[in-house]
């Protein structure tokens, strides 16, 4: 007897942001974002035990509004920082948050987001219809989870 076995879901992400304006807040947006061709060869490496820079440790913030392709390897202009806390909130799921405080990227008009390996490769990216206009006044936070 020939037994099918298909998996439910591929590897996919979840980006939730919230906007704070004078410390009051201003938007949330969750949605979808797409897991770019480089995550796949860096999860490959390290699956095959070559993974020396392939932890995923940066969110970078971008100015490039172009809908995101598969073969995305950078973000436009980007400010980027280390995630500020990681958990496993479930089996399969790993949860990055973030933060941009009121002194960071100031003056940007913020429509990408990345999460960035530590050698710097881009691993999924996510875009906005409408930039923030990233001022001292705009504080954002969020989560991104990868779901396996």
């Amino acid at each position: 007897m020939k037994v099918k076995i298909q998996e439910a879901a591929g590897l996919r992400g979840v980006f939730r942001l919230k906007v704070f304006k004078k410390g009051k807040l201003f938007e949330t947006y969750e949605d979808n974002n797409l897991i770019v061709s480089g995550a796949k060869e860096a999860l490959a490496h390290l699956l095959a035990g070559q993974g020396t820079g392939k932890n995923l440790t940066s969110i970078g913030f971008g100015t490039n509004g172009a809908v995101p392709l598969p073969e995305d390897t950078a973000l436009k202009n980007a400010f980027v920082k280390d995630v500020t806390k990681i958990t496993f909130p479930k089996q399969g799921y790993v949860e990055f948050s973030w933060d941009l405080l009121t002194s960071e990227a100031n003056g940007k008009e913020i429509i990408e987001f990345g999460l960035l390996l530590s050698d710097g490769t881009l691993f999924s990216r996510k875009t906005r219809i409408k930039p923030i206009s990233k001022d001292s006044d705009i504080a954002l936070e969020g989560q991104w989870e990868i779901i396996f």
